[in-house]
This record gives structure tokens, sequence and C-alpha cells, in this order.
């Protein structure tokens, strides 16, 4: 029997991460953690008031999203994170190394659109342009997978599993997991 992952569900706002990221959880039998209840309560502030945040800002909260993930290693887990810039990432990875991303990609209007129908969310579509300009996607010496957004959110964490799984299934690199 494998060891389960714990997995970042990350990307860009509006992608669906909180979305997915219960529906992958389930699909695991591993819990899920909301990446946004880690945030202090400056960080959605900020963002509420259409503010990106800097990367002083962010320190904390992947500090604690990290404790949780590292916490999970061995048991499985997924938990949700934007993981926008690779620092952010090696900041997870330093605190959890066995973590594995999950990357939701996709068309910038159909995020747009999606995030517009949100309800009850701080993060305003105003800030998806500062999303899109800060993004690095994954590396390909990062453990992880690109899963794109397109469909219902069924379809959408099928192939994050079944890109998990080819994941899992081989010894290939990062780099051979990705086009």
């Amino acid at each position: 029997m494998r060891t389960p992952h714990v997995v970042v569900v990350m990307g860009v706002a509006g992608t669906g991460k909180t979305t997915i990221g219960p529906l992958l959880a389930a699909r695991l039998g591993v819990p899920y953690a909301e990446g946004d209840d880690f945030h202090p309560r400056a960080n959605i502030d900020r963002m509420t008031a259409g503010i990106p945040l800097r990367d002083e800002d962010r320190w904390p909260w992947l500090d604690a999203i990290g404790a949780w993930a590292h916490g999970r290693a061995g048991l499985g887990g997924v938990v949700s994170s934007s993981a926008l810039k690779r620092s952010y990432r090696d900041r997870l990875r330093a605190a959890a190394p066995g973590v594995v991303f999950v990357h939701l990609t996709g068309d910038r209007k159909l995020i747009e659109e999606r995030m517009a129908r949100r309800q009850g969310h701080f993060m305003p579509t105003a800030l998806l342009d500062s999303q899109f300009a800060t993004l690095e996607p994954l590396q390909r010496d990062e453990r992880g997978v690109d899963v794109d957004v397109s469909g219902s959110p069924e379809e959408i964490t099928a192939r994050a599993l079944s890109a998990l799984d080819g994941l899992d299934s081989s010894s290939q690199s990062a780099e051979e997991q990705r086009p």
C-alpha cells in the first residue's frame, strides 16, 4: 500500500482550489484543509480591499500551511494554497518535503467568469491580473501535475486523480510528467 500524499492544490484565484480540494481529499480518503483559513486577518483585509499581498505578508501564511502539511506526512491530506511562486513552494517543501502539487490551470477568461459568480469570497476579480503576473508555473524539477480546470468539478477531480496516479505509477521525474 502506498503512503498517502500530502497534496497542495495550487493556482491563481478562481481556479477552483476550494471546490476541487475537498473533492480530491474525499476521493483520496484524507482530510482537507482550506488554505484561506491559515491567513492572518491582516492578509484577508488587504485582499478584501483589493491590495495584493507582498511576500512578507505571505510568509506566516505559508509557514502555517507548511506546518499542517508536515503534520500530515505519512498520513496524507489535501490543502489549498495559491503557491504562485517557486519560492513559496520551496518554503512549503522545506516544511513538508514530500508534498505534491496539483496546479489547477486554465483560460483566464474562464477563471474570471467563475470568480465573478462566486459568493462570499474576499478575493475580488480585480486582483486576478496580479495573480497571473505573479504566477510561476511548476518547474520541471518540482513534483507535481498540471490539471486543466475546464469542465465540471467532478471531471477536474477525475483528471487530478488520474494525473496523481500517473505520478505514482512511474518513477518518472516531474519533467517527464509535464509536456
